[in-house]
């Protein structure tokens, strides 16, 4: 186990049976992105960083009929993830991985994927940029990758932007500020275009990065 799973086993180990609840109130963007991914009827989706599989699950009442999988490297939140798609019956795969470098064939069995998500996982990883590289990486021909976060909270007072980022800061989570000029230059690396928005005077940040 590495060092960054070990941490985010300990940060999730009790955590994990209320995270969905408590998360609510503040993780926003995250419904407006799945309504917008649109999923092709069949269409493979893979969440990055997919924890309780919240998302995952969203995603399989919406879009009835797409192959959903998920990646995250805490075992302890992938242990409640597998108990809440068992709960649904849901048609949904989950495995153990780094964001980083995971291989989503030796995990499923699959390459390339119709919709990518990462929501609020980018904050939370240590090499964040190479993992929005890898992401735009397994993209399919005419897919996209979905991407929500903590924005700059430009628009917001200051000092609620002070006591937010101190208070993420308790569970190791980094707001991303250069988030806009790097999901840009990995599109463009890519091949890709990107679209990207602040919400909420800046307190959630929204991507979408289109592969041709």
């Amino acid at each position: 186990m590495s060092g960054h799973a070990a941490h985010m086993d300990a940060v999730y180990r009790f955590q994990r049976h209320i995270y969905d609840v408590t998360r609510k109130p503040y993780l926003l963007g995250r419904d407006p992105l799945i309504r917008a991914l649109h999923v092709p009827a069949g269409g493979r989706v893979l969440e990055i960083g997919c924890g309780t599989a919240r998302n995952l699950l969203c995603i399989a009442r919406r879009y009835r009929g797409a192959q959903c999988y998920g990646v995250d490297i805490s075992a302890a939140m992938l242990e409640t993830a597998r108990a809440s798609i068992a709960r649904e019956d849901a048609a949904v795969l989950v495995a153990e991985g780094d964001a980083t470098n995971f291989d989503p064939q030796a995990l499923f069995g699959v390459s390339r994927f119709d919709r990518v998500v990462i929501s609020y996982a980018l904050s939370m990883i240590p090499g964040w940029q190479a993992a929005l590289d890898h992401a735009a990486a397994l993209v399919a021909p005419g897919g996209s990758l979905h991407i929500a976060d903590f924005g700059n909270q430009a628009g917001l007072p200051a000092i609620f932007r002070k006591t937010l980022f101190a208070w993420l800061a308790h569970f190791s989570v980094t707001p991303r500020l250069e988030l806009e000029v790097c999901a840009r230059a990995v599109a463009a690396a890519h091949g890709q275009s990107c679209r990207f928005r602040q919400i909420l005077g800046g307190y959630a940040a929204l991507a979408e990065i289109s592969a041709s």
